[in-house]
């Protein structure tokens, strides 16, 4: 012991020298660590990263490819942007699928290219409304609920398409158009645009208008017919470049190709592009409808980075023919060449940039490493000086501690000694115990035994006694054995034994009990014979506690189990299993220490010492024990002891044959005689007044129930929640009430009971062994009317129950009088009895005239039952609901009978009287006169 607390010391001197020593070195290194992360952050350009979501539906395969090409160049400037492309390929509801996926992946922007107008409108408009920016490209939307509008005006397409075919018929000729897909934006508008120039025109005449696909072939059928019906067709206008071609192959297979003039739409370049086609003469004219992909991405960059943008965007349309398709070719090839070096350019850059920042990593890193070589170097350099500082006050703590191990070491043998005689005191007491004890069971044994004692009631008290004498003989047993083995004074004596038998031998005393209160009770073995070597006095008493705490904690019609069996670990197995109120895993945990008692269930029952004692007599055998358990359901203790004898010393063994196996001390177990019960259940009380015990201790609700039944109708609950329940239902005149029970305990019953409107005129009498002068003032502050500690003197108990319901009788006198009166006992009613009263005067005078009320009606607009009302009002009042209203009517007819303007029936009516007669008799029956002699005198 001065060893461990010398060394503690030291350790905790030393441990706080360093743990200052390097509280301070954490300084450094958050500095380092906060050096590391300036460096860190410096050594990265990190931009803002935006994600744009596209999609893509509108125009043909090489439309949608040049509009991409020219995103991308315009996305080549700007590497912080992540491009995300949806290409719908012409397909609105495949459109729409794409969109919403676009919407799930948390874009910061929105560009859309449909191809129709009214399927696509809803999803664009959920977009902007969940406040994504929103770019319509191309072609429209039927809704102005988008952030900008990038594309060419198509009417202004069809208007310049319409202006150029007058420029060809110099105003006279026939034309035949072929559209987009129906229905599109560009189709409707290209369309208006091209009869309001050719309307200004009467010489030319639209004589057909063929609706056109993606599909470059679909109208070729329809064209062919319509032109050999129609010899004089002059000029084909097509709104795409791809229908002019085919359109070019209808007329050539007609050999009108010299004759027709097509004019188309797009401007494409490439191979079979619109500059392509009007180069090699193939159309007339083709008119240049910029894609807009570069201005969209443009636009998109500006709102992502809060720049000023334009919501519209109108690109720049122009006519290309034979007068400019070679500069327009020309310039176009210019420009992909360009382009094409751009990106060579830009492929460069990037790899020079690749290699730039892993040279700037390479001398980062070298810098950073520098720089902690320095810090690091410092630090050392500090903490060796720091270093010699700690050793040189360690040295003089040193010379201190051990000053204090010496002062240590003589105080715990100071403490060794004064525990010693502590121990020897506790030891002497506990045997001076016994002989008192053993001088008060003997002289009672007789006496029971004696047929001189007739009386049940005698037998019973007497049988009372010697219970509790063997109880405190037990406890002290259990004291007496905790104490050798704290002196490791107590040795096992262990012989070879039957351990079924043994056991059996055990149940015995448990089977009245089991019997009586229907609990099946068995012993389930897998052997008729287990041969055991151990102590049978020690295992006696684990075995008795368990089956005690198993029969404690089991309803009845439960059941309580014991399971021997062998394992295959060469190990008897004993498990005592019942299905009680269990434990929690908290409470499980616990279960064998010294004192504890678990908070659930029958809380504060018993001493916390018999698991804590089985435990270690179990482990005086080198055995084990466990226990499992699950709150409402089950607990199981499993005993495990090794089989054989060579796990005991030799002076631990005995070779005499133990067969009696009957020092079971059974007393805890006992039983009144159920005769005495049942004669003192029969005698059921028929007094006015009722008393509700609740308390959880069997006897002593037995002497309580035997003193005061005599003059008072008992009621009886075993724990907080059931005597809350039985004082709501049955209101009772008073109530003793336990400090500790199970479930809930005296002290929050009391709040509830005196908080509550119903019960909150009872008095309550608390009964508890908290003795201290803050308990009880604890107690008194729930607003309790006694408050009586154990051991107490039954009379007192009686004489102040008898007081209470005298004091509670007067105050009901003072509230029943006609004039307010002054009572001498000083006794004032509590500020919820009051408010009642005033609540239930108050509501009887403003309905005391109407003749139907009833006691229904009254407690259902207090709050309360029927019988709750009747038993508070009785209470309180002395008289019944009914009783009390009607002397209010008596009162008020009094009163009225003085006037001479009212008629005795009228005033039988006013006051709520059913009839006249009704009315003269009950005031004859209150005053002896009828209300006309009244009237009169």
């Amino acid at each position: 012991m001065m060893t461990f607390v010398s060394n503690f010391i030291c350790n905790t001197f030393i441990d706080s020298e360093l743990l200052i020593y390097y509280n301070k070195r954490l300084k450094y290194f958050k500095l380092i660590a906060l050096f590391c992360i300036l460096v860190t952050a410096c050594s990265k350009r990190e931009s803002k990263q935006y994600t744009i979501g596209f999609s893509q539906c509108t125009g043909a395969d090489d439309w949608r490819k040049t509009m991409q090409e020219s995103m991308y160049r315009e996305l080549s400037f700007n590497p912080e942007i992540n491009f995300v492309m949806k290409d719908a390929g012409g397909q609105s509801q495949k459109q729409i699928t794409q969109i919403e996926e676009l919407l799930k992946q948390d874009i910061d922007l929105l560009i859309v290219s449909p191809n129709e107008a009214e399927p696509i409108t809803p999803i664009v408009e959920k977009a902007y409304q969940s406040g994504i920016p929103v770019i319509i490209l191309d072609r429209r939307t039927n809704s102005d609920q988008y952030t900008a509008y990038v594309g060419a005006d198509n009417v202004e397409v069809g208007q310049i398409a319409g202006a150029y075919t007058n420029t060809l018929l110099k105003g006279t000729g026939k034309v035949i158009e072929i559209s987009e897909k129906p229905g599109s934006s560009a189709d409707i508008d290209r369309h208006k645009g091209f009869m309001e120039t050719i309307s200004r025109f009467p010489g030319i005449r639209l004589t057909a208008k063929l609706d056109g696909d993606w599909d470059k072939y679909s109208f070729e059928a329809p064209l062919t017919k319509l032109l050999q019906t129609h010899t004089d067709i002059d000029v084909i206008f097509c709104q795409n470049d791809r229908r002019a071609l085919t359109a070019f192959k209808v007329c050539k297979n007609l050999g009108l190709e010299k004759k027709i003039r097509l004019i188309g739409v797009d401007g494409l370049t490439g191979p079979n592009g619109g500059i392509d086609l009007v180069d090699r003469n193939v159309l007339n004219a083709t008119i240049l409808y910029p894609t807009g992909g570069e201005e969209a991405i443009r636009t998109a960059i500006s709102i992502l980075q809060k720049k000023p943008f334009k919501r519209e965007n109108r690109l720049q349309i122009t006519m290309i023919d034979s007068t400019n398709v070679r500069i327009m070719k020309l310039q176009s090839e210019k420009l992909v060449a360009q382009q094409q070096d751009i990106e060579r350019r830009q492929e460069k850059i990037e790899e020079q940039r690749a290699i730039s920042e892993n040279q700037s990593i390479v001398i980062y890193t070298v810098s950073i490493t520098l720089a902690l070589a320095l810090i690091f170097g410092a630090i050392s350099f500090y903490s060796l000086r720091e270093n010699r500082k700690i050793n040189k006050r360690l040295e003089v703590q040193n010379h201190e501690i051990s000053d204090q191990k010496n002062q240590i070491e003589q105080l715990a043998q100071s403490a060794e000694i004064e525990n010693e005689a502590k121990l020897k005191f506790f030891t002497n007491i506990s045997h001076e115990f016994r002989t008192p004890l053993t001088l008060i069971l003997a002289p009672i044994e007789d006496v029971l035994a004696s047929e001189k004692i007739r009386d049940p009631l005698i037998k019973q008290e007497l049988s009372l006694i010697r219970k509790n004498t063997l109880r405190l003989l037990r406890l002290v047993s259990q004291l007496m054995d905790f104490r050798k083995l704290g002196s490791h004074r107590m040795q096992v004596r262990a012989g070879e034994h039957n351990l079924v038998a043994f056991v059996k031998d055990i149940m015995v005393a448990f089977e009245r009990i089991a019997s009586k209160r229907k609990i099946d009770f068995q012993l389930i073995a897998s052997d008729p014979e287990v041969m055991v070597w151990f102590d049978a006095t020690m295992l006696d008493k684990v075995i008795f506690n368990l089956l005690s705490n198993a029969f404690k904690f089991t309803p009845d019609k439960g059941r309580v189990y014991l399971y021997i069996k062998t394992n295959s670990g060469n190990q008897a197995q004993i498990t005592v299993e019942d299905n009680g109120i269990g434990m929690t895993e908290s409470e499980v945990a616990h279960v064998f220490e010294v004192f504890y008692q678990a908070e659930s269930g029958y809380k504060a029952l018993g001493t916390g010492l018999g698991l804590a004692l089985s435990k270690e007599l179990i482990s005086l055998h080198k055995g084990t024990i466990s226990v499992r358990s699950q709150p409402s359901k089950e607990t199981a203790f499993t005993i495990e002891l090794p089989l054989g004898n060579k796990h005991f010393h030799e002076d631990e063994l005995r070779t005499e044959q133990a067969e009696d196996f009957s020092m079971v001390q059974n007393f805890e177990i006992q039983e009144e005689d159920p005769a005495s019960n049942n004669a003192s259940a029969k005698e059921v009380s028929t007094h006015e007044q009722s008393v509700l015990l609740i308390e959880d201790n069997n006897d002593l609700v037995r002497l309580l129930e035997q003193k005061l039944n005599v003059n008072y109708q008992i009621l009886v609950a075993n724990d907080g929640e059931e005597g809350l329940r039985l004082a709501f239902e049955h209101i009772p005149d008073l109530i003793v009430c336990d400090v500790t029970l199970p479930k809930k305990d005296g002290l929050g019953v009391s709040a509830i009971l005196k908080a509550d409107f119903r019960t909150s005129h009872i008095p309550v009498i608390l009964l508890t062994a908290r003795t201290t002068i803050e308990q009880q003032i604890e107690g008194i502050q729930t607003g309790v009317d006694a408050y009586i500690t154990k051991p107490f003197n039954l009379q007192y108990v009686q004489e102040s129950i008898k007081t209470l319901l005298k004091n509670r009788s007067v105050l009901r006198e003072h509230y029943t009088s006609e004039l307010p009166i002054e009572t001498s006992s000083g006794t004032n009613p509590n500020k919820l009895d009051k408010k009642f009263i005033t609540q239930f005067t108050a509501y009887i005078e403003e309905r005391y005239d109407n003749s139907e009320l009833s006691v229904e009606d009254i407690g259902r607009d207090l709050g309360m039952s029927r019988v709750q009302l009747y038993r508070k009002v009785k209470a309180l009042l002395g008289m019944s609901v009914n009783e009390y209203i009607q002397q209010v009517r008596l009162n008020k007819a009094k009163f009225l009978l003085r006037r001479d303007d009212l008629t005795i029936a009228d005033i039988a009516y006013k006051v709520g009287f059913s009839s006249p007669t009704y009315f003269s008799t009950a005031f004859k029956g209150k005053y002896n006169q009828t209300p006309m002699e009244y009237k009169k005198s």
